[in-house]
């Protein structure tokens, strides 16, 4: 893996955080914008990046990997409300350690099957679907707030999780 596990637990810990900052500059009489009908409305995403990385982690560790476990998470998911899934986003580098703590070289090295049944290494499953996914919808989520009227966020809202020029 081109990354270490430290590395990569420091990575999602750091994803993480810049998701609670952005969670924590929603409008909650703003929680059902979406740009457009058929694209998630705000609380939608932020139930989906409070449980996305995790059970991708699951998914790549299953020995029999299946989506009856993304669609319970969906569910169970969705009867949070925004204090339950901001306490959520707020446990995932936890979630992340508990998960992936354990984990050895030849763990991340070893070939699984991605969501279309290619071969992949779990390592690289992981940085895609998982860093890769928080930084995506982190900047969705970004540009959702923007769109809302939150002109003061800037680039340091977005890539290090900290309020930016005033």
């Amino acid at each position: 893996m081109v990354l270490t596990k430290p590395e990569l637990m420091s990575a999602l810990a750091h994803e993480s955080k810049i998701v609670l900052h952005l969670a924590g500059k929603v409008d909650r009489s703003q929680l059902d914008y979406r740009p457009t009908p058929k694209q998630r409305s705000t609380m939608d995403m932020l139930r989906y990046l409070s449980m996305m990385g995790p059970e991708i982690v699951r998914y790549s560790f299953s020995p029999n990997p299946g989506f009856d476990d993304w669609t319970k998470a969906v569910e169970a998911t969705a009867k949070l409300d925004f204090d339950g899934v901001v306490k959520q986003i707020a446990a995932l580098p936890a979630t992340y350690e508990k998960m992936l703590g354990a984990a050895t070289d030849a763990d991340f090295r070893a070939v699984i099957k991605d969501f279309e049944g290619q071969p992949t290494s779990r390592g690289a499953f992981l940085v895609e679907l998982v860093l890769g996914g928080h930084a995506a919808y982190r900047t969705q989520l970004f540009l959702y707030l923007k769109s809302c009227g939150q002109e003061q966020l800037d680039s340091n809202d977005l890539w290090n999780g900290v309020d930016g020029k005033k």
